[in-house]
Order: C-alpha cells, then structure tokens, then sequence
C-alpha cells in the first residue's frame, strides 16, 4: 500500500505576502513590532552584528531610531 501526500510541497509552492492590513490597530502591531526588532538588535554581540554584516555604530544608531521613525519603503 502507497501513501501520497496530498499536501503541496512548500518548497514548490510559490509564497505568497499576506494582504497589507490598515487601520489603528495594524500601524500599532507594526510599531510595536519595529520596536522589539530595534531592541533585539541592541542585543547583539559583535559576532552577531559581523554575520548580519553591520558593525556596532551601525547597530546602536538604528536601535536608537525613534519609534515612529520608521523605514522610508513603510510611508509608500
């Protein structure tokens, strides 16, 4: 006895962005979500930072990015 998988392999199967969400309450989860990125990255150790191809200024000044300064492709 076979059994096929009847599900799609991810791996094939092309992504697809989820619908941009609007509203109050998707700008503050986005914010939010800026925030704890910028704080996570503060976080780093150089060995980190080296992997992901920043140095340590680079890090501290967007983690010192105010809340609401967001990425210049957000207001488009």
């Amino acid at each position: 006895m076979t059994y096929s998988n009847t599900l799609p392999n991810a791996a094939c199967t092309p992504s697809r962005k989820p619908a941009r969400q609007t509203g109050p309450l998707a700008s503050l989860r986005a914010l939010l979500t800026l925030r704890r990125s910028r704080t996570a990255l503060a976080r780093l150790s150089a060995e980190q930072l080296c992997d992901i191809g920043l140095n340590a200024e680079q890090a501290r000044l967007e983690a010192n990015r105010a809340v609401w300064d967001v990425p210049a492709h957000w207001t488009h």
